[in-house]
């Protein structure tokens, strides 16, 4: 039954509007639920390709909701140039409309981890999806945030060789193998990847997307005005996640019937950066909510511990490129 969140009721209304794209599942999910019990009150909008699979969410955080939050759904296929394009003159009209309150946080979650495939553009899925899509996404949202505003983007520990070797190599990805934007959006990874088998090259796609996600954090806040921050995060290995789903048949079992129960064991004899997904998606909310993070900018966070990225990351001239051909590649003009 709800209380607080049904339209009819006269509840006063949230005073900051949030998206978190991929929010109806894992951490995007958690992450919302966080969002929906912080103070000030939030008016969270699931941003999902899926509507049926968002609104099952939705209706699951209501239940469990702030009095006085809202949440909803709006759809957005990240795989689809046209659908971001579509979805940021949607929220545009709403927010010029008065139906939604001020936008001032953006989550860029959303991602995919599978075989070789290409979006509706021609861009390599995993690039396309996680990098491209939110490219595109965080530069038609700026004009229309409201400072003080924050932008988190989801990254992964992945995306960095010394937190990798930390990982045993029967469940760990390879190392990212850069190569120029463009290549990455044909689906081109660089020469590490020469011998790589069918699984090998769909961990180092995604470990090489998620270097991406840090290069365009630091892009993007070198482009910033001030009272709008970015900050990138890592949310640790999360059993139980849909990022398993084109796994073997038993790695699928193990991800989501085993694992999840043994991770307080997990940590103590593979790897402390593992959580569960309620887990990290508080500790991502909070680098929308907590006020000791209003002026953090920049930065690396591995769940609540802010952290150096992997050396390769700081690499300005890469990321300076990829910003520019990112532009180039989703037609948009950017931020100089």
């Amino acid at each position: 039954m709800r209380t607080h969140n049904d339209d009819t009721e006269p509840a006063s209304l949230p005073s900051q509007t949030v998206i978190v794209t991929g929010g109806n599942s894992g951490l995007g999910y958690g992450c919302a639920s966080a969002l929906l019990l912080a103070s000030p009150s939030w008016h969270v909008i699931i941003a999902c390709r899926d509507p049926g699979r968002a609104q099952k969410a939705v209706e699951k955080l209501r239940d469990s909701a702030r009095p006085g939050s809202r949440v909803e759904t709006m759809e957005l296929d990240l795989a689809s140039l046209a659908s971001v394009r579509s979805f940021a003159a949607k929220l545009k009209d709403r927010l010029k409309a008065g139906e939604l309150p001020p936008l001032h946080g953006l989550v860029c979650n959303a991602a995919v981890q599978g075989a070789r495939t290409f979006t509706a553009d021609g861009f390599e899925s995993t690039f396309g999806v996680s990098h491209l899509g939110h490219y595109l996404l965080v530069n038609l949202m700026l004009p229309l945030m409201e400072k003080p505003a924050r932008i988190a983007v989801v990254a992964s520990g992945v995306h960095d060789p010394a937190e990798l070797a930390k990982v045993p190599a029967s469940i760990g990805v390879p190392v990212p193998a850069w190569n120029t934007p463009k290549a990455l959006a044909r689906g081109e990874l660089g020469p590490e990847a020469a011998n790589d088998n069918a699984a090998a090259d769909r961990g180092r796609r995604y470990s090489t997307t998620k270097l991406a996600n840090v290069y365009f954090t630091y892009a993007l806040e070198r482009r910033l005005p001030e009272g709008i921050t970015v900050n990138a995060f890592d949310p640790g290995l999360m059993p139980g996640t849909g990022l398993a789903r084109e796994y073997p048949a038993v790695l699928r079992f193990a991800w989501h019937s085993i694992l999840p129960r043994v991770i307080p064991l997990l940590r103590l004899v593979l790897l402390k950066n593992i959580h569960r997904a309620e887990e990290s998606g508080k500790a991502l909310a909070r680098l929308i909510v907590d006020p000791a993070l209003v002026s953090t900018n920049g930065k690396y966070f591995e769940g609540l511990r802010e952290i150096p990225s992997s050396v390769e990351s700081y690499d300005k001239d890469r990321a300076e490129e990829l910003w520019r051909d990112s532009a180039t590649l989703t037609g948009i003009e950017p931020l100089p």
